[in-house]
């Protein structure tokens, strides 16, 4: 499909699986202000970018030596334990040796090159050719980048089939009013209603996502509802860390949920969860994180709470005959850099109505 609204970016997506990867150092190579706000983001999660800041002259001439002099600088500067350099739009075309700069600038620290640009329609492209470098140097198994493959390309049929890439153009929404939809949460399981409260969130999102089952246990402690969460430690480093504390954190507020998938595993755990609603057959549901992963037919004659953190999943939500579809706004910028559960707009509001 050709589409015509905004989509994620390839570079943008390398750099944040550099992230996951334990990169401590990445360099853009290409203009200063190329992703510069997903940049400045990824330096509150501790992760340093820096750009060797081409400009005209080395759009002509090649920035081979800039980018070893960056190189060496970044070693130098910040003692890192893994670096990785990520190519830009301006490097292939001009044709940039991003494994040879890497090389010929003598560091010593483990650093991949990740040939990539932004002229992909899918930011899976990023993904992927980050991982593929990562595994040769020993990063990752073979084993995790066939699975790695895998999530991606169910992830994106997600997207594809059922959220905000399933048509040309998605008119961006708030969604609901938050406390309209908490107002009915709370009526139901206040009424004795079943319920199941599924935490099905991407990576770090999670920080925030986990707040919404949080908040509903609080108010409800004692409501027939069962708690799944996709906090299983599998996947690369950060993903791992961020489910240990994200479950840790749970539990310390008297929340055990059911573990049901891992972090990575958001767009392939539909069926599961939708086998889990078959089983319990609830009279509502929350799903937050990434509900539309859910195939529709799991979900049909439940009243289904949807939180997610896209404008332009609201409307594919709807279609898919989600009752009540709630948006965290600016979601992702709160829990980047974050060790610990963020509270959520969405459960500050539900708390509440205690």
């Amino acid at each position: 499909m050709q589409y015509i609204q905004p989509r994620p970016s390839s570079i943008v997506a390398a750099l944040y699986t550099a992230r996951d990867l334990g990169v401590d150092v990445a360099i853009l190579h290409g203009p200063s202000g190329c992703s510069f706000k997903h940049a400045r983001l990824l330096e509150e999660d501790g992760m340093r970018v820096l750009t060797t800041s081409l400009a005209d002259n080395e759009f002509i001439f090649g920035g081979h030596g800039l980018l070893e002099r960056v190189l060496r600088h970044a070693e130098e500067t910040f003692s890192p334990r893994r670096m990785a350099v990520v190519g830009t739009c301006v490097a292939m075309i001009i044709g940039e040796d991003l494994q040879s700069a890497v090389r010929d600038s003598g560091v010593q620290t483990p650093t991949i090159a990740v040939d990539i640009h932004a002229g992909f329609r899918e930011n899976i492209d990023g993904v992927v050719a980050t991982l593929e470098p990562a595994a040769d140097a020993g990063w990752i198994s073979a084993d995790e980048l066939e699975r790695q493959r895998h999530l991606l390309a169910q992830a994106n049929e997600v997207e594809r089939l059922r959220g905000a890439a399933y048509k040309e153009y998605i008119e961006p929404s708030r969604g609901d009013l938050k406390h309209i939809a908490a107002g009915r949460l709370l009526e139901l399981a206040q009424s004795g209603a079943r319920g199941v409260a599924v935490l099905n969130a991407k990576k770090e999102t999670a920080y925030m996502f986990a707040d919404e089952l949080l908040a509903l246990r609080e108010i409800c402690p004692d409501a027939a509802v069962t708690y799944f969460a996709n906090l299983e430690r599998r996947g690369l480093t950060k993903v791992r860390e961020d489910a240990a504390r994200i479950l840790a954190g749970m539990r310390e507020r008297g929340l055990d949920p059911v573990l049901l998938g891992a972090l990575d595993e958001y767009g392939t755990n539909g069926p599961a969860i939708g086998e889990r609603l078959r089983e319990i057959a609830p009279d509502f549901a929350l799903l937050a994180g990434v509900p539309h992963a859910v195939p529709p037919e799991y979900t049909e004659g439940i009243e289904v709470f949807s939180i997610t953190n896209g404008p332009r999943q609201v409307e594919p939500l709807r279609a898919l005959g989600h009752r009540h579809v709630v948006v965290e706004v600016d979601l992702h910028p709160k829990t980047l850099g974050v060790r610990e559960i963020v509270e959520s707009e969405f459960g500050a509001v539900l708390r509440s109505m205690r």
